[in-house]
């Protein structure tokens, strides 16, 4: 079963539950013992030092990383998807040459919710506008949608990352331009007279936003001293499929998924870049739809595989 420690694993929960007791009396509320986390003096992100000496810094990690920590639902939901998709989305970073703490990036941007949608219209894992999605070399219309589609918008998502590189040459930075666009934050930079992200005075969501991702770096990849603990059969396993190519139009993805042994529902699921119940297809382009295999659907069938044997007990 998948076991989330209350504080108690955090470190100096203890003497803090020793504490508690000793200073409390039977007619006292109880109530649940929490500690607060200790703010490393630096973190490496991307392979740039960061460093939390300076008091600022130190507070808007600490902001993040309580707000993580606590935030047991979503957490604990972000490792689980993660668990399914960041294999796949980690060869790709690989492959195109970012650094993978950009994995957190697609966290904070949406939970590893492939299907969120934001009140600015950003869609996907990668929380890309339509704008940006066209751009970066992705279909977005009516019925294909490939911001949803977790390995094709994490290839644009890399190419923006790689632009913006080239621009500020710091990779926190770079994180920074994805939630405030490259155009803002270098007219800041020259306004401030300051040459990277963490010096500049930005709206709050910008200000907060690359602590949020080194934040959720820290709980990810140590998640036991956090309070942290999982079952390899409560993490979300990736689902094979095999791929069928589509060349021509398709009047009923209804009858389509049912022609191959599978629902709609499922469809959907394995191909989220479908939006529509038809594809139109005029232009003949060729769409690779993935069909889950039967074994992979089945608890009892399949086996259990684990990204982070840090985020196993068993």
């Amino acid at each position: 079963m998948a076991v989330l420690l209350l504080a108690a694993s955090i470190p100096g929960q203890a003497q803090l539950k020793r504490e508690y007791s000793k200073n409390t009396t039977s007619s006292s509320p109880v109530f649940s013992v929490t500690a607060s986390p200790d703010i490393p003096m630096s973190v490496t992100f991307a392979g740039e030092k960061v460093s939390f000496d300076r008091l600022d810094m130190a507070e808007r990690l600490d902001r993040e990383l309580t707000g993580i920590i606590y935030g047991q639902t979503t957490t604990e939901l972000c490792f689980k998807r993660a668990n399914r998709y960041f294999p796949a989305l980690a060869k790709i970073l690989k492959e195109q040459g970012v650094p993978l703490d950009f994995l957190y990036l697609a966290v904070t941007e949406s939970s590893m919710d492939y299907n969120a949608y934001s009140s600015a219209k950003a869609a996907g894992m990668w929380q890309l506008l339509a704008g940006t999605g066209r751009d970066y070399g992705l279909e977005v219309g009516d019925e294909v949608d490939e911001r949803f589609d977790p390995e094709k918008s994490t290839v644009a998502a890399c190419k923006y990352l790689k632009a913006a590189y080239k621009k500020y040459g710091h990779w926190p930075t770079v994180a920074a331009s994805y939630n405030a666009g490259m155009q803002k934050i270098s007219g800041e930079l020259s306004k401030q007279k300051v040459d990277n992200s963490f010096d500049l005075y930005l709206v709050q969501e910008t200000s907060r936003y690359v602590f949020r991702i080194i934040a959720y770096k820290l709980v990810m990849e140590s998640p036991k001293r956090y309070g942290y603990r999982f079952s390899r059969k409560n993490l979300w396993q990736p689902v094979d499929y095999t791929t069928v190519d589509v060349s021509g139009s398709v009047p009923s993805w209804i009858d389509w998924a049912k022609g191959k042994g599978i629902t709609y529902a499922q469809l959907r699921e394995a191909n989220p870049w479908i939006r529509s119940t038809k594809l139109t297809n005029a232009g003949g382009k060729t769409y690779k739809v993935r069909v889950p295999k039967q074994s992979e659907l089945y608890r009892s069938k399949r086996s259990y595989s684990v990204y982070n044997k840090e985020w196993v007990v068993d």
